[in-house]
């Protein structure tokens, strides 16, 4: 009887996803969807059987494949039920109809997945946390990434999708973090500087109209913030991560060898081919000039152009801008504040890519176009709540905004006009 619950609970969502994707093969980004609704419902359930466990609300009793005391088989079979099955089948229904059925499908198939499943008297607050955190938000991923929509929240979930399923979990399920609280805590400041890179990688993605999913890519090609430095920088990032893991367990120095080996052999052959068709011979002479392991120092000539303002009349900006150009920054263009066609009260960054900025964050963009120290420290001042915070205290320490008076533009022939110069 367990047995046969068990194949039920696996092979069931699996033989319905394979029947709907034989009736209307997906394309493009139904793809995608059908990967971010799978992965969010696969690591959120995992978190949420582990509440489970722990408050009571339900037990597993199988022997076998059981991963942190859930069986795999049930946790596959129901992130494929919530996620790559609605995505795929149900995208033309209104969202508070599938919700519905599947929350009522949910609700008349756990009790009968006893003895497997034993639930106990507050089950219903676990589907209740369940549905609220698994599968009403992947399926607002799955349409959100079919639509093309809320590139943002798109962004931040599959941030957090990588965070947990490639990093998350395995430090879970290894114990790596039963460890004495220093050794925790140099590690963790070890692995801010990997995690920093892959983090500035996806915002540069995002900013370039797309996301890490294959089937979800950047409309434009990203040559700027880490792709200045090196190509293949999420991939670097986790082997990076694993690298310093593998300190800690020997496991994790396998998983390196496996991300080396699948970023440098399938995923540089297949995504190789679709940049190449997609953006022709800007790809060939990015490919040329920027390695796809080893960061350059300095970042490539060919990365976006920008311009920064900085004000003249101010002692402090003018010292600064003297600093930025001291270190001979590329594709940076250093200008006075007073000149900008719109007027501007604090530094300003403005690249050809429409990215802009103002006050610290203005400098953290600035510090990407010097080397690669400098463009680290600048990705670690982008980092959610690490500008705002910045800035704060450089408005404490006097660096807040000024008032800077815009010239007047140069006009041939007139004694009054002042020309426009660089800081």
């Amino acid at each position: 009887m367990i047995a046969l619950i068990r194949a039920l609970a696996l092979l069931g969502p699996v033989a319905a996803l394979w029947f709907a994707l034989a009736v209307r093969r997906p394309a493009g980004r139904d793809v995608a969807a059908v990967i971010v609704a799978t992965a969010w419902n696969l690591l959120t359930l995992a978190a949420v059987n582990e509440v489970a466990l722990a408050a009571g609300w339900w037990t597993f009793h199988a022997d076998g494949a059981v991963v942190a005391g859930t069986p795999a088989d049930l946790l596959i079979g129901w992130a494929l039920l919530w996620g790559a099955l609605p995505a795929h089948a149900a995208r033309s229904l209104p969202l508070p109809l599938t919700v519905a059925v599947l929350t009522w499908a949910d609700l008349a198939l756990m009790p009968l997945t006893a003895p497997v499943v034993r639930l106990g008297p507050g089950w219903l607050y676990g589907e209740a946390l369940a549905v609220a955190l698994c599968l009403v938000p992947g399926l607002l991923l799955a349409r959100w990434t079919r639509d093309d929509r809320r590139l943002p929240w798109r962004a931040a979930a599959q941030v957090v999708l990588a965070g947990g399923l490639m990093l998350g979990l395995p430090v879970a399920l290894t114990g790596v973090w039963r460890q004495p609280a220093w050794v925790i805590g140099l590690f963790a400041q070890l692995l801010a500087a990997p995690m920093t890179l892959g983090l500035a990688a996806v915002r540069e993605f995002a900013w370039a109209g797309g996301t890490p999913v294959p089937y979800d890519p950047p409309r434009r090609l990203a040559t700027g913030g880490p792709y200045a430095y090196v190509r293949n920088p999420m991939q670097v990032s986790m082997a990076a991560s694993f690298l310093l893991l593998g300190a800690l367990d020997v496991s994790f120095l396998a998983a390196a060898v496996v991300a080396v080996a699948y970023g440098a052999g399938l995923a540089a052959w297949h995504e190789g081919e679709q940049l190449a068709a997609r953006h022709g011979e800007a790809w060939v002479g990015y490919q040329a000039r920027v390695r796809p392991w080893w960061p350059r120092l300095r970042p490539h000539p060919e990365t976006p152009h920008a311009v920064v303002y900085v004000a003249e009349g101010c002692e402090q900006c003018r010292a600064l801008g003297r600093w930025i150009a001291r270190r001979r920054p590329v594709a940076l263009h250093l200008c006075a504040a007073e000149d900008h066609p719109h007027g501007i009260r604090r530094m300003t960054y403005e690249r050809s890519d429409g990215v802009r900025a103002q006050g610290v964050a203005a400098f953290a963009h600035t510090a990407g176009h010097l080397h690669l120290g400098w463009a680290l420290m600048g990705w670690i001042l982008l980092l959610p709540g690490i500008a705002w915070f910045a800035q704060l205290c450089a408005d404490a320490l006097g660096a807040g905004p000024r008032t800077v008076t815009r010239r007047q533009p140069y006009e041939p022939g007139s004694s009054a006009a002042t020309p426009r110069r660089p800081a």
